[in-house]
């Protein structure tokens, strides 16, 4: 009997145990449920889905620089002087490289063009970093192949970088942009917030080796930079370039540099240095090389200043251009010392003073005029004050003012010592004289819509029957008897002057080295072109400035008639004598 009720008592026991279960169960069930929907569902639950949504968005999503394109900088016809190519730069996170196997380490060291043994010291460098450059600036290609080895820890990112189409030509006036596509020198300098524009954001998704899986959404567009128009004529700029760098080689000059201003416009239409660089490649380059010495140095003129002191002896109204001066016996003392002609010059009016550049005959002038009004004048064309191109580290020139002037210190400032400009003030000053009397400020930027020369804003400052005075005088200098004949044009009447000066060292003026200068403008009657050329330092035979300036100034006046496609305005002689023969054969036949 007793087994028999243990029988009939076990189900019941079993049952009740099943229930206890099953309703745990259904709990456990049910509490997983709630939770879940707490996680998934339930927006306001702590830690509910909007916290893990944020917390996978923060392992997963990231906000990354859009690079901004660089404007381009371009001539005055639309010639690229800079562009901005499209590269991509390989970075890694050594904390994730540094588990990538020796063989794989020499697959990327080869992918990158980077010997093996100098990639694992770089990696053991920055073995505790979350970031390290492997390579900058590589072409898409060669990043392709770096990340087709799917290395964890391996990143590309797109960049650009500054490529200069006309290379060492125009390298000291743009100057150049860093690895970081920021402006450094020259106008990429001057002009950096215009030209660099602003990066943009974009969100994208990445995966666990930070690779991106998806992009988001883009945040912001990049703004590219705005594009720079220059002044200067490439034609132009090539052609000084040329002329300018093979007068420095055969003159064994330690630098040149020579400015062309267009007249009618005060636009800059080339500005060549020399010695120049490759901004492409820079390596190994002096400092020196990249000075933009045709605004940035500052130079005694010398005798290029004397038509300057003629034209404020005509103001005066106490001289004429055939005023006579005795410059005998070819030498006049001061106190404290005595100035020279190279001859006996006898007589002569000051239009001749001018063409032969006579040192006794200018002190005379000088002598008879108030110094102030002398440096009134100098100041009016433009000396001693920036002409405002907007260059980094343009010089403003030194125009001396005293209350009292000795009187070797008006001669030596009369005939360009004592005080200093850049080629370009000289330039503008010759322009002045060109355009009868007319100043224009001078321009590196090409205005909006402005394809041409044109009548730009012009300020009187010198009468101009007084500026037409002083051009003829200055067409004698390039004539049989004046100092600058190897700056003629054939074809075209040329104005301007030599000047010579001596070099300034430790201890005063050095009577054996030089800096040969030329400034003038054709054609007279119709100026087209004003420009300055300095050879410094030449130190071979030769070291006048008719001798080694003014054949710069000839030969790329000759080429710059041409390509502007200037008239000419009379037939040279060897062109007449070819013409009459032709005639004559029309003729007979």
């Amino acid at each position: 009997m007793g087994a028999v009720k243990k029988q009939q008592q076990q189900p019941g026991i079993a049952r009740w145990r099943f229930a206890l279960v099953a309703g745990l169960l259904c709990l456990l069930a049910a509490a997983l449920v709630i939770h879940l929907a707490g996680l998934q569902v339930l927006p306001e639950q702590d830690k509910g889905y909007r916290f893990l949504q944020d917390q996978g968005r923060a392992r997963t999503i990231r906000t990354e620089e859009i690079a901004a394109y660089r404007g381009s900088i371009l001539d005055r016809n639309g010639e690229l002087l800079a562009v901005s190519t499209p590269v991509h730069t390989i970075w890694a996170n050594p904390r994730l490289l540094k588990e990538t196997s020796a063989d794989q380490l020499r697959l990327l060291a080869s992918a990158l063009g980077t010997p093996p043994a100098r990639l694992a010291e770089r990696l053991n460098k920055y073995r505790n970093k979350g970031f390290m450059y492997l390579r900058r600036h590589m072409t898409p290609e060669g990043a392709q192949r770096v990340l087709a080895l799917d290395l964890a820890g391996v990143y590309s990112k797109k960049e650009y970088r500054r490529f200069y189409p006309a290379g060492e030509v125009t390298a000291q006036l743009l100057g150049f942009t860093n690895i970081d596509d920021l402006g450094q020198e020259g106008l990429e300098l001057a002009y950096e917030q215009s030209l660099a524009g602003e990066p943009g954001k974009r969100q994208v998704m990445k995966d666990l080796k930070g690779r991106v899986v998806r992009d988001l959404a883009v945040q912001q567009e990049a703004r590219p930079g705005r594009d720079l128009q220059l002044t200067i004529d490439m034609r132009l700029q090539y052609l000084a370039y040329r002329e300018l760098k093979k007068a420095v080689a055969e003159n064994g000059a330690a630098s040149g540099y020579m400015v062309i201003l267009d007249t009618q416009s005060g636009d800059v239409l080339a500005m060549a240095n020399q010695p120049s660089f490759n901004p492409n490649n820079r390596a190994g380059v002096k400092a020196a090389a990249m000075r933009n010495r045709a605004l940035i140095d500052q130079f005694e003129p010398g005798s290029t200043i004397k038509p300057l002191t003629a034209l404020a002896a005509l103001e005066t109204g106490r001289w004429q251009p055939s005023t006579r001066i005795n410059t005998s016996p070819g030498y006049i003392r001061l106190p404290g010392k005595t100035l020279l002609d190279p001859v006996n010059y006898g007589e002569i009016d000051l239009t001749k003073v001018i063409t032969k550049s006579s040192q006794v005959g200018i002190t005379k002038v000088a002598m008879d005029l108030e110094p102030e009004t002398l440096r009134g004048l100098f100041y009016r064309l433009g000396l001693g004050e920036a002409v405002g191109s907007g260059f980094p580290g343009e010089a403003p020139g030194i125009l001396p003012t005293r209350d009292r002037w000795h009187p070797i210190e008006l001669a030596n400032f009369a005939f360009g010592y004592g005080l200093t400009v850049n080629a370009v003030q000289l330039a503008q000053a010759y322009s002045v004289v060109a355009n009868a009397g007319l100043k224009r400020p001078v321009s590196l930027i090409l205005e909006q819509g402005k394809k041409a020369a044109t009548n730009a804003p012009a300020e009187s400052v010198v009468d101009a029957e007084l500026a037409r005075q002083v051009a003829a005088m200055l067409e004698t200098v390039i004539g049989p008897e004046g100092t600058g004949k190897h700056a003629s044009v054939d074809g075209y009447r040329v104005a301007g002057k030599t000047g010579t000066v001596h070099k300034v060292g430790r201890e005063g003026y050095v009577d054996n080295r030089y800096r040969s200068v030329f400034a003038g403008f054709v054609p007279v009657d119709n100026p087209r072109l004003a420009a300055v050329v300095v050879i410094d330092d030449p130190t071979n035979t030769k070291y006048y400035g008719g001798e080694v300036a003014a054949p710069v100034f000839g030969k790329v006046m000759t080429g710059a008639m041409r390509l502007l496609q200037v008239p000419p305005e009379h037939i040279p002689p060897a062109d007449e004598q070819l013409a009459k023969q032709l005639d004559e054969r029309g003729t007979a036949s």
